[in-house]
């Protein structure tokens, strides 16, 4: 038996392939720990959607060996696609995997694997770091209270800025029976929630030739389990049709949509290959808040795009505002290698796109703020996912509050009805009734 230290940078599709990844490994008689120092063979699903996302897979690597000198390392993902010479040469580092290879990971680092076990266990918590949101801790020894189901790979669209389309190759989705049947054994184990990764799920299917793609998938999700919560990570606004709108009054559908913007100018947008105009953004998001008022539209948000000047900033900076998205998520452009907008004229120095992404996250801030106020005094259904360091449980509304309270009881992986008290510092304060 060997001892497995996971760790995924960036998105959430990768939390979900190293979730696989530990199922398999728990079924073939291995152990995942939560402490490098323990591990025989450390696996690290990278990220490189920004500049910055690989500087975080270099600086990973050179800590995990001094972390663990004796434990071998393997590389994974959209990094080790990009680059694999470069991160071979770190220390430690046995295998770089690229992402066609990536599903066959168990048999690259294990040649000689043992039978599989009857029944796998359920796997032990990966660490991660969620590029939407959320903690990316866990317990060792206690599953994640979400589940992260990858339901396709890949992506069709072009734009300008945007490796991972060239990285992850085109859709290539699961069938959705397939998807079904592996949430139900999430809920099996225990599961309050999943949320339904990918490159660009709304996609889904789009090579399967279904008709009703993501909202057929979600509908079966919903009639034939019995999962209490079902999330959908981010949307491209363009897939977002009347038929996924018309599942939101099910209430274990999460009310969250993640509906990239990238920037609120018409003119950038062209110039990033985006296919929607922020007047038809605008439009999408009005007839979303008629059918679910409550939903939390959160975004991402690109500053600092080649050719934009203080006007196009200045543009874009206010549609952010009269959309009054509840969470932004702020990315200075990073110039990635192979893609049309690395060759653009125009590019900005970077100080301005510091001061740019500054501006814009205090805007982000502010609003996050004015949403969070909105629920004040309610109560409303809480997913505690753990206890902090600072002994607070810590937990998610269905609309994506993040809710904290103080409790003698285990929490952990129940949801209770809640008053939320008070906003503070991100977070609301409740009390479970």
């Amino acid at each position: 038996m060997a001892t497995f230290y996971l760790h995924s940078l960036g998105c959430r599709l990768n939390q979900s392939e190293l979730e696989a990844l530990a199922r398999q490994l728990a079924g073939m008689g291995h152990q995942v720990v939560d402490d490098p120092a323990r591990a025989d063979i450390c696996v690290v699903n990278t990220c490189a959607v920004t500049a910055e996302a690989e500087r975080k897979t270099r600086h990973l690597l050179r800590a995990l060996a001094r972390a663990n000198p004796r434990a071998r390392i393997a590389v994974l993902g959209c990094a080790a696609t990009l680059r694999p010479e470069e991160l071979a040469s770190f220390p430690n580092v046995a295998w770089v995997i690229p992402n066609e290879e990536k599903d066959r990971t168990a048999e690259r680092i294990l040649p000689t694997p043992p039978p599989a076990l009857p029944t796998a266990p359920s796997p032990l918590p990966t660490k991660g770091q969620e590029r939407d949101g959320g903690s990316g801790e866990a317990v060792e020894g206690r599953m994640r209270t979400r589940a992260f189901v990858k339901i396709q790979d890949g992506c069709n669209n072009a734009c300008t800025y945007c490796i991972v389309h060239i990285l992850r190759g085109p859709v290539r989705s699961r069938p959705p029976e397939e998807v079904v049947t592996e949430i139900a054994a999430r809920v099996r184990e225990g599961h309050q929630e999943a949320v339904l990764t990918g490159v660009n799920i709304g996609a889904y299917g789009q090579d399967l030739g279904l008709k009703d793609g993501l909202a057929g998938l979600v509908r079966s999700i919903l009639d034939q389990t019995d999962l209490p919560r079902l999330r959908l990570s981010s949307v491209e606004p363009w897939d977002v049709d009347e038929s996924l709108l018309s599942l939101w009054p099910d209430p274990r559908l999460c009310r969250q949509l993640h509906l990239p913007l990238q920037s609120g100018c018409a003119a950038t947008l062209r110039r990033m290959g985006r296919r929607m105009t922020p007047a038809e953004y605008a439009r999408l998001v009005e007839r979303i808040r008629a059918a679910v008022p409550e939903m939390a539209i959160t975004t991402d948000i690109i500053v600092g795009f080649p050719g934009e000047d203080e006007a196009e900033f200045a543009e874009s900076l206010a549609f952010v505002e009269r959309m009054a998205f509840a969470r932004l998520h702020v990315f200075p452009f990073s110039p990635r290698p192979g893609t049309p907008a690395a060759r653009m004229e125009g590019q900005v120095p970077e100080p301005v796109v510091r001061e740019r992404a500054a501006r814009m996250r205090e805007l982000g801030e502010r609003l996050a703020t004015r949403y969070r106020r909105r629920f004040l005094g309610r109560e409303m259904e809480v997913l505690w996912e753990r206890r902090r360091r600072d002994g607070l449980w810590h937990g998610l509304t269905d609309n994506y509050l993040q809710v904290v309270t103080t409790s003698p009881d285990d929490l952990y992986n129940c949801i209770t009805r809640t008053r939320l008290l008070k906003e503070d510092n991100g977070f609301l304060t409740g009390e479970v009734i």
